[in-house]
């Protein structure tokens, strides 16, 4: 157990200070504080010594060193057990410190709060609060350290049910915390001055990757797998996981609900008309675009009925009760959306199991990072969007109007379905997608049979060129009356060519949208 007979608080944030202050003095804990903090307590009536008193030397440089003097590390860092540590103490007249409470500059809040005058945000980077975490934290064997307000409760708890004491592997506990908390802050220090220079532009030097955990998960992608959810720190981070609201939860997420709700969401975002994505297993299995959300939801189901069971469902636009009495009859895990009617809530917290998130249609992540054993792949997010002037008829015959929007709208969606994707579409509606095929041609033969019929007249998205004609020539037999593809390959001729003879447009968009 560690007794607890000094403290020295050091707070920016004052939340709940008094009431801490209060009860270390009914235990007869000794308070050293620095200025501000100092002058809060004194306030209070209570007896403080002030750092500069205890070090016998002032704050200097406008505040930047007040902490940073051997008289307080020493007493911080003294390992009691070690006899020429105590030693060392009692030759310098040093005092340990038992208890360091301890919360950063607010430096995050304030370019949050939109401050780009570097002068003022610099004076935001604590220099004595992380040592003093620091210090804390490699000795909390004989130190506790508290660097959030929100431990406050805790630490007073935990004294009382052992007089005035506190438990050796809490301690550790928090002083895992409080290094977590240094690395965060020296991360958003460091991605801050990165957006300051020229290495803004480019992938960075180095990332540095901190999460905090928002929740445990039932289990990973399978049972025998734990999972959890994690968010990301950086204060610029970006990506709507970061302000999602979960509005009904009639049974606990899962890892694949969340997984599949970005794959869903990303591809709705993308859509400027009242649009509707169904997710199955990170793939969509139906898209469908309308003049009204209902209308789209219909698309959107009707595209793959079968697959749509137990899927993941995104809307663009607040969810209508129109549009959630498309799925009153259906089993879904998920919807996700930027707002519901009152009347949408009603027919879908009826459902059993479901789960029903909020969240914005803003904010795209900046980077696409994938894990590796031993390292990350890091790349720009696909962002690039359908550039008009790119757009190249390679063809004899031109897409018809119709032909050009549903060819936009396929083109989108290809964008996320697993290569090699095919995607099949009429009338803003997927009538068939072929993913996640080791061959373009097989991808397309999928998509056929998920036609089921409605293939004849549909216009055809791939997300990358087509090696040969055999793709063109399969869609021909179909009906297929226009095609997408970035182009590019050393056989394009061979698959223009084929179109021409068929009677297909095709377009070239220079753009190609692998997705692994």
């Amino acid at each position: 157990m560690i007794h607890i007979r000094t403290a020295l608080i050091s707070v920016s944030d004052k939340t709940g200070l008094e009431e801490l202050v209060s009860f270390l003095v009914q235990y007869g804990v000794r308070i050293i504080a620095t200025g501000g903090t100092a002058q809060f307590i004194r306030k209070m009536g209570v007896k403080v010594d002030e750092v500069s008193e205890v070090t016998g030397f002032p704050e200097i440089l406008g505040g930047r060193v007040k902490t940073l003097h051997p008289v307080i590390e020493g007493g911080i860092l003294a390992r009691r057990a070690l006899p020429q540590d105590m030693a060392d103490l009692e030759k310098h007249g040093i005092h340990p410190i038992d208890l360091v409470v301890c919360n950063l500059y607010p430096f995050e809040k304030m370019v949050e709060r939109g401050e780009r005058d570097f002068d003022k945000v610099v004076e935001e980077i604590d220099i004595g609060g992380i040592t003093l975490l620091r210090a804390s934290a490699k000795n909390h064997r004989y130190v506790v350290i508290v660097s959030s307000p929100a431990q406050y409760i805790e630490l007073m708890e935990e004294m009382r049910r052992h007089q005035g004491a506190f438990p050796e592997e809490k301690s550790l506990q928090w002083a895992i915390q409080a290094f977590f908390k240094s690395s965060l802050y020296d991360a958003q220090i460091g991605e801050y001055l990165r957006q300051l220079s020229s290495e803004e532009d480019t992938l960075p030097q180095q990332i540095t990757i901190v999460l905090r955990k928002k929740a445990d998960l039932r289990y990973g992608e399978n049972p025998h797998q734990r999972g959890a959810w994690y968010e990301d720190c950086h204060f610029d981070s970006t990506g709507f996981f970061r302000g999602l609201e979960i509005i009904h939860e009639d049974k606990e997420l899962s890892f694949n609900n969340l997984y599949d709700a970005q794959a869903a969401f990303s591809l709705v975002r993308e859509f400027q008309e009242p649009a509707t994505v169904i997710v199955k297993h990170n793939n969509p299995c139906g898209v469908g675009m309308g003049s009204e959300l209902a209308q789209a939801a219909e698309k959107a189901l009707q595209a793959d009925p079968v697959s749509a069971f137990g899927g993941i469902v995104a809307f663009n636009r607040e969810v209508t009760q129109e549009s959630a009495e498309v799925f009153r009859k259906l089993f879904i895990e998920l919807v996700i959306a930027p707002s519901y009617a009152e009347g949408a809530l009603n027919i879908l917290q009826s459902k059993k199991g479901i789960r029903l998130l909020k969240a914005s249609l803003n904010g795209w992540a900046r980077f696409d990072v994938k894990k590796l054993d031993g390292g990350f792949l890091c790349q720009d997010s696909d962002r690039i969007d359908l550039e008009e002037e790119n757009l190249r008829v390679v063809t004899m015959t031109s897409p018809s109007p119709q032909e050009w929007q549903d060819l936009r709208f396929a083109w989108k969606v290809a964008k996320y379905v697993k290569s090699n994707a095919i995607v099949l579409v009429k009338d803003g509606q997927t009538v068939g997608i072929g993913a996640g095929q080791m061959s373009r041609i097989d991808a397309m033969m999928i998509a056929v049979h998920k036609a089921q019929g409605r293939e004849k007249g549909a216009v055809l998205a791939s997300d990358a060129f087509f090696p040969f004609d055999d793709v063109v020539r399969e869609a021909g037999k179909y009906g297929t009356r226009a095609i997408i593809q970035p182009g590019g390959s050393i056989r394009d001729e061979d698959s223009i060519a084929a179109c021409n003879q068929l009677g297909i447009s095709m377009v070239f968009t220079g753009i190609r949208h692998f997705r692994h």
